[in-house]
């Protein structure tokens, strides 16, 4: 998600904010940086285990606005990548991080 979404995002972002979609009326600007900090900032933090549950919602949240705001009237195999993801990061809110996570070690459970 990072590398394939996040950061290219994360350049369009520097260069035009105002050239993305507002799905959900918020501002383009505002939506592009929310999605800029859930595709980037929050992969970061499940990729070394850190506040990963709460690093999950933000991505969540943008994963169900992609499937079912901005694929509305889309087929399935539009909303499939979408919700793929959804699944995943639903997956990690539930279990959380693993046992080789920053999370884990600070923890010390």
């Amino acid at each position: 998600m990072m590398i394939t979404h996040g950061y290219p995002k994360l350049l369009s972002f520097i260069d035009n904010p105002s050239a993305f979609p507002d799905p959900i009326h918020i501002g383009p600007s505002l939506s592009h940086g929310l999605t800029v900090f859930a595709e980037f900032f929050c992969a970061i933090l499940i990729v070394i285990g850190l506040a990963t549950r709460w690093a999950a919602i933000p991505l969540m949240i943008a994963m169900t606005v992609a499937a079912f705001v901005i694929h509305a009237g889309e087929p399935i195999g539009e909303k499939e990548m979408s919700l793929l993801y959804l699944s995943a990061y639903t997956s990690i809110l539930i279990l959380g991080a693993g046992s080789y996570s920053l999370d884990k070690a600070i923890s010390g459970k």
